[in-house]
């Protein structure tokens, strides 16, 4: 493949490395695939609660306004790396002396809120780690090979992931409570990823900046930021896009975790099976959509993002109304989340890309850190409502009209992008060959 793509020897170096980071991420993220189902089913949490759970995995990128000025003056990235890796995944391995009984769990509720602060803490640690990533990734490789190289290790980590997930649906119905095992496990894991990936070579920094206070850095952050949102016209509306898709993913994802468990009833490895049988779709098309995104428009690239996900909710409305379904090896499957597996498949090959390194194609190689660093930005302001508000439309108005918003939302977004291809055509991607 190397010989195949003309790689430079620092390309190949980058690739290997970001390669094994993504393979074990696939083993962690496998667990944690499941983790919102182990959280209601085996922890026995609230709905509330669980849209919180969600929540924190987006709501931290909020604090990217304050941490994109810091992480410019870091001389020392790779230690900084592995620092945050230590203090953010480390805490999980407290999970271990989590109780193991229906009746220990209801006895001592307090669980719920440590497992939520552990979790909060876990995922502070990617505000530092994931704009890195692209930081990273950009400076190493060569631009017409970033989206291949991504798609090719992003294809590797899902299969790893797929793996990992059916094996710990089908553990945690022999044993709910062996989370109380896996999580501490891919907590160590997660570290050991993490100091991989600050083994890629950074850029020698020949003048650091010098520090400056916590509001004059917030300050300067978002000045920044919202100066990039005004003067790049196509950038603007790529992330008003992805305002729209966020809020229906947002409002839909914690829904969907409450309708399979409520409404389907479905066990551990019946959810290991929708959550992750797409999968395998994913990792076969995902070589073709990373080099389908380095030939158009991202904002092009996302109808196909959206469009599949709007579907894929439809498809799980239609099972409240053909309910028909079989039984392999213990897994419940329905016919009308076939085509939700399908949909979902398209989903997650174009979204992976979109949502990873998207924003990398309206920019130069250097500043992609810090448009990475808006985008998550955005993510954390909507996470601030969305994922609550879509339980309070389910617990208000049910299903049905919880997931016809999230699809009429969805529309919009597609309109805008149409639009915005259209008037900025001529703008497009500002690229550094």
């Amino acid at each position: 493949m190397f010989d195949k793509l003309n790689l430079e020897a620092a390309e190949k170096r980058t690739f290997r490395l970001h390669l094994i980071y993504m393979i074990i991420e696939g083993v962690v993220l496998g667990v944690l695939a499941l983790n919102e189902f182990v959280f209601i089913k085996s922890l026995l949490g609230s709905n509330y609660q669980l849209g919180f759970l969600f929540q924190f995995s987006m709501l931290v990128f909020l604090f990217l306004v304050l941490a994109n000025e810091f992480l410019k003056r870091v001389s020392n990235r790779k230690k900084l790396l592995r620092t945050v890796a230590i203090a953010s995944r480390l805490p999980l391995v407290l999970v271990l002396f989590f109780p193991r009984t229906v009746e220990a769990t209801m006895a001592e509720p307090y669980y719920h809120y440590v497992y939520l602060f552990l979790f909060l803490v876990y995922f502070s640690g990617n505000v530092v780690i994931y704009p890195n990533i692209n930081y990273l990734l950009k400076i190493n490789y060569r631009h017409q090979h970033f989206g291949k190289l991504y798609s090719y290790a992003t294809s590797v980590n899902k299969i790893v992931m797929l793996l990992v997930t059916f094996a710990y649906g089908y553990l945690l119905d022999y044993n709910n409570y062996a989370f109380t095992y896996a999580v501490p496990l891919v907590g160590i894991l997660a570290i050991v990823s993490v100091f991989v990936l600050s083994r890629i070579q950074f850029p020698v920094e020949s003048e650091v900046e010098k520090k400056k206070g916590v509001f004059a850095s917030a300050i300067a952050s978002g000045a920044d930021m919202i100066g990039i949102l005004r003067k790049n016209h196509a950038y603007r509306h790529f992330e008003w896009g992805f305002m729209f898709y966020g809020f229906a993913f947002m409002i839909s994802v914690t829904v969907i975790t409450i309708y399979f468990y409520e409404a389907l009833n479905l066990n551990y490895a019946s959810v290991a099976f929708y959550r992750n049988a797409y999968n395998i779709l994913a990792i076969l098309l995902l070589p073709f959509f990373g080099k389908l995104l380095g030939n158009i428009d991202p904002r092009k690239f996302s109808i196909i993002t959206y469009a599949s996900i709007a579907i894929y909710i439809f498809c799980v409305l239609l099972t409240d109304w053909f309910p028909a379904h079989f039984e392999v090896f213990g897994t419940t499957i329905y016919y009308t989340l076939l085509l939700y597996i399908i949909f979902h498949g398209i989903f997650a090959a174009t979204m992976v890309l979109l949502w990873n390194i998207g924003s990398a194609y309206f920019c130069k190689p250097h500043e992609a850190g810090t448009y990475q660093s808006l985008h998550l930005s955005l993510t954390g302001l909507r996470a601030v409502f969305a994922p609550l508000l879509g339980v309070f439309f389910y617990e208000i108005w049910g299903f049905t009209v919880t997931f016809l918003i999230a699809i009429i939302t969805l529309l919009a977004g597609i309109a805008l992008m149409i639009w915005s291809y259209h008037r900025y055509k001529e703008e497009g991607r500002a690229r550094a060959e």
